[in-house]
This record gives C-alpha cells, structure tokens and sequence, in this order.
C-alpha cells in the first residue's frame, strides 16, 4: 500500500508547481521533500516526475495517483467533520482568509460573537485578495474563505469548492463633500479631469474600476495606489482622490464622503467558500452562521 503522506506531497507539487513552493507552504526544506518523493516514486516503481524549467511536471502515472490521492484526502476530511458532528459543541481550529473591507465591516462583530458562543473554537484570520485566498482554501492552506466577485468578472472556479452567498454590495463613486461643492461633480463622467485612488493593477476591483472610467469616456489618473481601503476613504473624504467605493468599505465611512450611485447601480457579490469534504464540519457551519448574522446587520446599510 502506498503512503499516504507521501501520495499528499505528489498532490501539494500538481498544485504548487515546484518543490520549492511545496517546501515553504509546509514548512519542511526542499531537500526533505524531494527525499519523500523518491521514496514514493521507489514504492510506484516508475518516475512520477519530470523537470520542465524551474517547475515540475508529473508523469501519467503521478497524475493517476494524485487523482486517487485528492478522493483519500477527501475521504479523511469528511471522516473528520462527522466526527466532529459527534461532538456537542464546535471545537478545534478554523483558518480564515478574508479580503480588507470585509475584514474591517464583518470580521470583529463575528469575532466578538464567537468570543462568547464558540468557546471551544480557535479562529486564525488572515488578509489575502481573495483569488489567492480562493487558491490557498482549496490546497488547504485556509479552511474557509471571505472572498467577492465584480459584476462581469468571475472568480476562478474550483470545483472543490462549496460556496455561499453572504450579502450583495453596492459599488459607488465616492468624492469629499468639499470637492463636489468645488467641482459640481455629479456623474462619474465629471470625474474624467480628478485624480483617483485605485487598488494595484492586476486585482479585480482595479480591472472593474479602470473599465467602468472607460466605458464612461475617460482614462483614470491614477495617483494613488493602495490596496489599503481604509486610505481610500482618507484620500476621498480630504478631497485628494475620487474613487469607486464597495458598500462594506463605506460603512461607517467618515460624514466628509458623498456616495454617487453609478448608472447601472453595479452590485459586487461576497461569498464564503470551504473544501467540500468540511463543508458539513460544526465548525465551519458555524463560522458561517455567524458571519450570516453579522451580515444581516449590514444590509440595511448596503441598500443602494
């Protein structure tokens, strides 16, 4: 019989490409994986992989194997929420990736409910965009994702995934209260000649906000970029930069921020995903209870 553990490493190098990205997200040195990985390719008795560049490629046979390695990982994930089930109370650790403003809008309300209902459980969060955090759930580098998806611009699929809705949230443009007054800016069209304040190239928010400045005539001058929303809201509110604004970055937003509704009143969609095999687990049926509720808090807010 093959071993496991090993068969696990042959799947972590089909996702991760290169030993050296499966060393460092597991925290063993390249050495002692490519060590294991031979044991393993002695036990199959033919080469599992090959070298292609600075990555690895694997042979009919170590696909053939990571297939029937990702049904046992599945198997044992499963095993282990309906153990958990078994239990009275959610226990153990939940790993949490969430993007920024849904981390400063839902996060420390659904903290402060699991601080006094889930006493059992230990909630690790950590900010990532959420394609990668979307990547990083399905390798199992997280356990359950915040993540959000822009009007015409799809997330990645991972089959592996079972994802939820949590709340629709309205896209705006944002502008200081003293700048409208100063500029008479009422549209996004009247924006063309401002400068802006844009998340970095190469995330969706930036991709959706450079395409909605040119469907409105214009090319953004982007002088500030910062995937820190919280600086958005700084920049507007002083009157340094206009911007398109989600609902959750703007609640509780400072009085100085004027809110604009778009033509087409844009709606961005977040969602929670998990692993299929621990979406059942109490755990995480319970972290998303909680984000739920926080997020039925929100609506009344979010309402365009």
């Amino acid at each position: 019989m093959y071993d496991l553990r090993r068969l696990a490493l042959l799947r972590e190098v089909a996702m991760r490409g290169t030993l050296a990205e499966v060393a460092d997200a597991l925290n063993y040195s390249s050495s002692a994986i490519s060590q294991q990985l031979s044991l393993l390719e002695r036990e199959v008795g033919v080469p599992l992989l090959r070298k292609s560049g600075r990555r690895v490629t694997l042979t009919q046979q170590a696909e053939i194997l990571v297939r029937h390695a990702s049904v046992a990982l599945d198997l044992l994930e499963a095993a282990e929420s309906e153990v958990s089930q078994s239990l009275a109370e959610p226990t153990g650790l939940v790993r949490l990736a969430v993007f920024q403003s849904a981390a400063v809008s839902l996060i420390p309300g659904m903290l402060t409910l699991a601080r006094t209902e889930l006493t059992g459980l230990r909630i690790e969060v950590t900010q990532l965009e959420p394609e990668t955090a979307l990547r990083a759930t399905w390798t199992r580098d997280y356990d359950l994702v915040v993540a959000e998806e822009y009007p015409g611009h799809a997330t990645v699929r991972h089959a592996e995934l079972d994802t939820v809705a949590l709340v629709t949230d309205p896209i705006r443009l944002g502008v200081g209260r003293d700048l409208v007054r100063e500029t008479g800016v009422r549209d996004l069209a009247d924006t063309a000649d401002l400068p802006w304040v844009m998340e970095p190239k190469g995330t969706a928010s930036r991709h959706w906000a450079e395409q909605a400045c040119r469907r409105a005539g214009f090319e953004p001058d982007v002088r500030f970029e910062t995937a820190d929303i919280q600086t958005h809201i700084r920049l507007v509110d002083s009157g340094n930069a206009v911007a398109l604004l989600n609902g959750l970055s703007t609640v509780g937003a400072p009085r100085g921020v004027t809110l604009i509704d778009l033509p087409d009143k844009p709606i961005r969609t977040v969602f929670t995903a998990a692993r299929r095999a621990s979406a059942t687990n109490p755990a995480i049926v319970a972290c998303r209870g909680l984000l739920e509720r926080i997020a039925e808090r929100t609506r009344a807010e979010l309402t365009p």
